[in-house]
């Protein structure tokens, strides 16, 4: 697993241990982000469920200004905080161990407003519909800003939520869909 693009391109990033975790692969960050905006210029990310971090990371180095983490799995939250430290993000992350739903209030409180967050929770787990709808409740999400959905295959998410809509669905492996939303 590897930075694809941008200032830190090429460099490695660990996983986290153990078999709780599934790393989006560096095909399909690379072809998600030539979608979403090969390149920032600036903004807020969050990434909810980040696993190692490499999707929050990757817009980081592609010019996001900054990104909360979040994850609930504390071998998880340690290989975040190694990655950003190894690339030396440190002063551009926040990183929090806490349920998903808990860090949306939590962010709603702090009145904070993401230009793209990723959503990319264990399969079959979460609701995306319901997840999506309080974060635009929250009203977290800026104007234009986009929600990137990773979930597998069989689940078809509704082409309209919460007043946003699919802008792309791409399809890779067979079992792996991304879904993104403005």
């Amino acid at each position: 697993m590897r930075v694809v693009a941008g200032i830190h391109k090429g460099r490695q990033l660990k996983a986290v241990p153990g078999n709780n975790t599934r790393p989006t692969t560096d095909k399909v960050k690379e072809a998600v982000f030539q979608i979403m905006g090969p390149f920032f210029d600036g903004g807020t990310a969050l990434d909810l469920f980040a696993g190692s971090g490499s999707l929050g990371i990757e817009a980081l180095s592609r010019g996001m200004d900054s990104c909360i983490f979040v994850d609930k799995h504390p071998k998880a939250i340690q290989t975040i905080k190694e990655n950003t430290s190894l690339l030396r993000l440190d002063s551009h992350v926040e990183i929090f161990r806490t349920d998903a739903y808990r860090a949306l209030h939590a962010a709603s409180k702090r009145e904070l407003r993401f230009d793209l967050i990723f959503l990319d929770p264990p399969y079959n787990k979460v609701s995306y519909t319901e997840l999506i709808g309080v974060i635009m409740k929250e009203q977290l999400l800026n104007e234009n800003g986009i929600i990137y959905c990773e979930h597998d295959l069989r689940d078809a998410l509704p082409e309209e939520i919460s007043g946003l809509a699919i802008i792309k669905h791409l399809n890779y492996g067979g079992t792996i869909g991304v879904t993104i939303y403005q």
